[in-house]
């Protein structure tokens, strides 16, 4: 079992810097993919960034690419999320989650993730 805490949402201006942390605890996320989803109201929820175990691969969607970067310290089960230059459409709920299954090499992405935060608002003003 892995239990994941997510932390580091606010409220910002259109192009400000938030960092997120996702602390788990249970099980040891070093052999696991983590990923960071977030849902918007109105919207379904979708993957932002994913990060391999050993960090061997990094996936973003392309609204953010070039302004957040997934990182993981896996000696402080700990993966982290730097949101820069956000804009007002990066407002959501974000939440961090990890698979049962072992990372065996696939893209991070593709993964079934089973294991979820409860969750980190947030909200970037014009």
């Amino acid at each position: 079992q892995v239990h994941l805490v997510e932390s580091g949402g606010g409220l910002v201006q259109t192009g400000e810097s938030l960092r997120l942390s996702c602390k788990a605890s249970g099980r040891t996320i070093s052999a696991l993919a983590v990923g960071w989803f977030r849902q918007a109201p109105g919207k379904e929820r979708e993957i932002v960034a994913a990060i391999s175990r050993r960090d061997i691969k990094r996936f973003y969607i392309g609204p953010v690419k070039g302004r957040f970067t997934i990182t993981r310290d896996d000696a402080n089960q700990t993966v982290y999320l730097q949101m820069n230059m956000l804009k007002p459409e990066d407002t959501a709920v974000y939440y961090c989650a990890a698979p049962f299954q072992r990372d065996y090499g696939r893209d991070p992405e593709r993964y079934e993730y089973n294991y979820w935060g409860q969750g980190t608002q947030v909200f970037v003003s014009s």
